[in-house]
């Protein structure tokens, strides 16, 4: 199992020092780094559903895609969970986990993992640029409130915005070849699946 070097412990402590929340932190401020640290991550996968059942064929495709690049970002967070072990900062004393979480490994984020990859990815289209740019703003919150409440460092946003990134370009620049083969097994899935609710207009074919 890898360990951090001191340098990056150093960065990490000074940051969080001056980022997590203290004995004087308000109950508002706590309820308000509650909701982002738990509830923005659905903003993603939300997004992605309105996305598909509102909007014609040719814009489904950047969905996949942000899709499958949010898997493979969890896969690679995954991956870098059995090689490094970094313990969060309220496993090791630095005060009370105001969100209650498992002691693991914390590095890099999932859910900010998930929403810079879904993000990154939209915004390497045209179509759906603007919403991959809210959905990166929806990621700044998250990133504060999970270090304000003491269950993250600030490295482990910067590692999670790093690999939803690099996930992100790999799924785009691979998306030819994998991911556009798909499309018509999936929409053609779709609409049996929806076929009622497409009927009633609910949902777009």
């Amino acid at each position: 199992m890898l360990h951090f070097p001191v340098f990056w412990n150093a960065l990490n402590l000074g940051l969080y020092t001056h980022w997590a929340a203290h004995g004087t932190a308000s109950q508002a401020s706590i309820d308000v780094a509650l909701f982002f640290a738990e509830y923005a991550i659905y903003a993603a996968p939300l997004l992605l559903i309105w996305g598909w059942l509102r909007h014609p064929d040719a814009l489904r495709p950047p969905l996949l895609q942000a899709a499958v690049a949010a898997l493979v970002a969890l896969g690679i967070n995954q991956l870098i969970g059995l090689a490094v072990f970094e313990p969060r900062p309220f496993a090791i004393g630095l005060g009370p986990a105001l969100l209650a979480h498992a002691p693991d490994s914390g590095f890099p984020s999932d859910h900010l993992t998930v929403i810079a990859s879904v993000a990154a990815s939209l915004l390497l289209t045209t179509t759906w640029r603007r919403a991959g740019l809210l959905l990166a703003l929806l990621g700044l919150p998250v990133a504060w409130a999970r270090v304000y409440l003491g269950v993250h460092w600030p490295l482990d946003m910067a590692g999670a915005a790093l690999v939803g990134l690099m996930a992100a370009l790999a799924v785009h620049l691979a998306r030819h070849r994998l991911l556009e083969p798909a499309m018509p097994l999936l929409t053609g899935l779709y609409r049996k699946l929806f076929a009622p609710a497409i009927r009633q207009g609910w949902v777009l074919r």
